[in-house]
């Protein structure tokens, strides 16, 4: 069975008892391997990646693609909820959660631990939605809002500009 880069095997379901690699820790430590996830999948992909100093800035990374830099937050989900997989679209900012906005952060990066799966979401698609919900696999006509960014790294490439995803092929 095919593993996630955090160590959670895909199609599994976490039962009393087991240990997880993922499950280990506390949510700070979860998003600690995500980000650790994102390194290794950007960089493997050709990107260039770097980690700001300290915690105090509203993106994880600097993405680099020939002459253009992106401002990135990693978010990562790591069970579904009836509602599907969720994560918030906002960062603390001295104790209060703001949205994080254009100014602040170009892309979105959402991981999907067990399922395995990216999402390379352009800010500016997320409107005013505070809390985004993701369902990989569903069925219904409005799950399926945020597939057409699954796996669209090739938005962050050199002479893409950010707006509504069509793929390149």
């Amino acid at each position: 069975m095919k593993k996630s880069a955090v160590g959670f095997e895909r199609g599994t379901a976490s039962r009393k008892g087991e240990r997880l690699l993922a499950y280990r820790g506390h949510t700070k430590r979860k998003g600690e391997l995500s980000e650790l996830a994102f390194v290794y999948k950007a960089v493997s992909m050709g990107f260039g990646v770097a980690k700001p100093y300290g915690d105090s800035e509203r993106f994880d990374f600097i993405v680099s693609s020939g002459r253009r830099l992106w401002r990135v937050q990693v978010k990562s989900a790591y069970k579904a909820s009836y509602r599907g997989y969720g994560i918030r679209a906002c960062g603390n900012r001295n104790r209060g959660e703001e949205m994080y906005t254009a100014d602040e952060v170009d892309v979105i990066v959402v991981y999907l631990v067990p399922e395995d799966a990216w999402y390379v979401i352009p800010i500016r698609a997320l409107g005013k939605r505070y809390c985004l919900y993701f369902h990989p696999n569903g069925r219904r006509r409005e799950m399926y809002q945020y597939e057409q960014y699954r796996e669209a790294w090739w938005l962050m490439k050199a002479k893409h500009r950010m707006g509504r995803a069509k793929s390149p092929r």
